[in-house]
């Protein structure tokens, strides 16, 4: 549904912390399903663990917001004059680890959203067994607040 250009045009990240691949199901104002390929080729594996790669939960966690801000650049009013940046997380439950050749489903859905604020409740899936789970709360900033005084 999304490719990878898409993606580049919402989300400010960029290589090695752009998490998501590509986006294959998307409803505003509800839900999102996204992929992120994890290949043996990620910067994190250098030390994460050398002997045993393992990818970082906090990454993990990362890539579920990456699609949840998908989901709220999708859903917002005025989205292209917004910055969405993480503010809190919440039962949050790492429940198996990822590896090199893992493909993470990521599902997220809008919990709530006001003005400034909004909570989203996520995780990444892989082989059909919930590795991450948990809800993440979001702060929606204007652009112009975000990059300050001129």
């Amino acid at each position: 549904m999304l490719k990878v250009e898409e993606i580049l045009r919402l989300l400010p990240h960029r290589y090695p912390f752009l998490l998501v691949d590509r986006v294959i199901a998307l409803e505003p104002g509800k839900s999102i399903v996204a992929i992120k390929n994890v290949t043996a080729n990620e910067s994190f594996f250098e030390g994460h663990f050398p002997e045993v790669k393992i990818m970082p939960g906090v990454l993990i966690v990362e890539a579920v917001a990456q699609a949840g801000g998908i989901l709220l650049y999708h859903s917002l009013p005025d989205a292209a004059n917004k910055l969405v940046v993480l503010s809190k997380l919440q039962n949050v439950r790492f429940r198996k680890i990822v590896v090199p050749g893992d493909q993470m489903r990521l599902e997220a859905e809008i919990v709530k959203v006001r003005s400034r604020f909004a909570t989203i409740r996520g995780r990444a899936i892989v082989d059909k067994e919930i590795v991450v789970e948990g809800e993440i709360a979001a702060a929606i900033v204007d652009l112009e607040e975000a990059n300050g005084p001129k």
